[in-house]
């Protein structure tokens, strides 16, 4: 080589990287495009520029699209650099010249420019295996020396990283909210393997499988598609070798297994090839709990199975560990619930049935007390006509509470029966207050009343009225001990509100939650 011609190479291929290196030391003269000292001055001048280019250019030149591209194209190329050099782009890209082929025709014959900005899907066999690749890119035509489309400038940005990311964030976002929904282990297997199905380009297929520890057996609890048992067996003895290597003590990064030709029959959605091997990873209660199943996860046979995706497989775990875990909860609390409830109607059956047995024994002594007393007046001292009404008082007293008890046990178990009368509340509720006059006044308290006029009147039980009143002015005598205490009874928007709607922070009271259960039976 004369000097001048090492001195043009250099100029035209003048970069410090790589790729300029190798595009210096190439024998142009063994290519389609003979010596560079012969090429078209375009030709040259548009090599100088994409040397240059820090953004991934590549030349097609010809009727053989004859390739030369810069060092940030470089990783298109893959292992085909630097091979690609100066060879054909049919011969570089075969398994990719149905799309890029007849856009390279159109504009050598058109001369106008192809702009694909949207992530067009691109088959590369660059890494040794047919590759799934996303590409935004453009092809321009370049002018020879006479005028003519000489050739095609062809800029790409990659965007697979981009495009996977957020296929497989959209898939864990999709599979996180449907899993917590559920309220069932069968309901998480159910929803999750629908959800894997759903995205098979992310993963070609998926089987779940439940743990049994005290089986040592795993069971097939959902898988995304359908298939032979030889593929996706329904049992699996895990104390044994098997088909998916499941151990209870398997790592949380799992194992790679290697499929041959066992899924030959699973078909990846725009892709040519059927999944080569499967992740398999344990759905684990805690880094150290015991294994509660196994996910069997397809590897798109389009994606290395790196760190990324390694990682991928293991947050779909932890999503269906989670809903397993939460599943879990929520029937604990349940059966917690219903043995409450149990609890609670065991309670209310009690104290009912107590509040029988109490009663009619106080209803039998009643009786014969009274008629003791109509005779108490002649054959008894004051004094001890005084113990017998002090006796008959305090019996009737402990009856009204036996039927007050009884009452509540009703309302709780839902046998209440109310008598609705018409009635003037406010007038109704002074009469029940009046009898609290003289007992507030000895205990030197202030008693008010106000009972504001209603329009219409209320539809309620007068007895259970009664009691609710009595009991509210019967606690506030026991427990207040100096100033006053004040009943007040009044409409509100100009009508008696339901027990439903009143104020929250009111109802958080637990003596109010059983007020309130009880005016709700009593108020029409």
């Amino acid at each position: 080589m004369n000097p001048s011609d090492s001195q043009l190479i250099d100029s035209v291929f003048a970069g410090s990287d790589e790729t300029s290196a190798h595009l210096r030391a190439l024998d142009w003269s063994a290519t389609p495009l003979g010596p560079l000292e012969q090429w078209p001055q375009s030709l040259r001048t548009i090599a100088r520029v994409i040397v240059a280019s820090g953004y991934p250019m590549a030349i097609c030149w010809g009727p053989d699209y004859v390739l030369l591209y810069n060092d940030a194209y470089r990783p298109i190329a893959g292992t085909r650099h630097p091979w690609a050099l100066g060879r054909g782009a049919r011969e570089v890209y075969p398994e990719a010249w149905d799309l890029i082929g007849p856009m390279y025709e159109s504009v050598m014959a058109r001369g106008k420019a192809v702009n694909v900005l949207s992530d067009v899907q691109v088959r590369l066999t660059r890494n040794n295996y047919l590759e799934e690749v996303y590409m935004a890119y453009s092809a321009s035509p370049i002018p020879d020396d006479s005028g003519r489309v000489g050739g095609v400038l062809n800029s790409a940005l990659e965007t697979t990283v981009r495009v996977i990311e957020d296929r497989r964030r959209q898939l864990l976002s999709n599979l996180a909210s449907r899993v917590a929904g559920a309220r069932s282990e069968e309901e998480v297997w159910r929803v999750s393997s629908e959800t894997l199905g759903e995205n098979c380009l992310s993963l070609p297929f998926a089987f779940l499988y439940e743990y049994r520890p005290s089986e040592h057996q795993a069971y097939l609890a959902g898988a995304s598609v359908e298939t032979d048992e030889a593929f996706g067996p329904p049992v699996i003895d895990c104390s044994a070798d098997n088909l998916w290597r499941f151990n209870p003590a398997l790592a949380m990064d799992g194992v790679l297994v290697e499929l041959g030709d066992l899924a030959s029959g699973v078909l990846v959605p725009n892709w040519p090839e059927h999944p080569k091997e499967a992740s398999v990873v344990p759905f684990r209660l805690g880094e150290h709990g015991e294994a509660v199943g196994f996910l069997v996860a397809g590897i798109h046979p389009g994606q290395a199975f790196g760190d990324a995706y390694r990682q991928f497989v293991r947050r779909v775990a932890e999503q269906i560990t989670i809903g397993l875990a939460s599943a879990r909860a929520y029937e604990q609390e349940r059966q917690r619930a219903e043995a409450l409830a149990k609890l609670d109607k065991a309670k209310t059956a009690f104290f009912s049935n107590v509040s029988h047995e109490f009663r009619t024994p106080l209803t039998l002594m009643l009786g014969p007390l009274e008629e003791v007393q109509k005779e108490a007046s002649d054959r008894l001292s004051p004094e001890r006509q005084e113990l017998l009404i002090t006796v008959h008082r305090n019996g009737l007293r402990l009856l009204k509470l036996v039927n007050t008890l009884l009452d509540f046990s009703r309302i709780e178990a839902g046998r209440v029966q109310a008598s609705y009368q018409p009635t003037d509340l406010a007038h109704f509720t002074r009469e029940i207050a009046s009898a609290f006059d003289s007992a507030m006044k000895n205990a030197g308290l202030r008693f008010t009343v106000e009972c504001q006029p209603i329009a219409e009147p209320v539809y309620v039980d007068r007895d259970m009225w009664e009691k609710i009143v009595l009991n509210l002015l019967s606690n506030a005598y026991k427990f207040t001990f100096v100033g006053e205490v004040a009943l007040t009874l009044k409409p509100v928007d100009g009508a008696v509100p339901r027990p439903g709607h009143l104020k929250a922070q009111e109802s958080a009271s637990p003596w109010f939650k059983n007020w309130r259960n009880f005016t709700a039976a009593l108020c029409g």
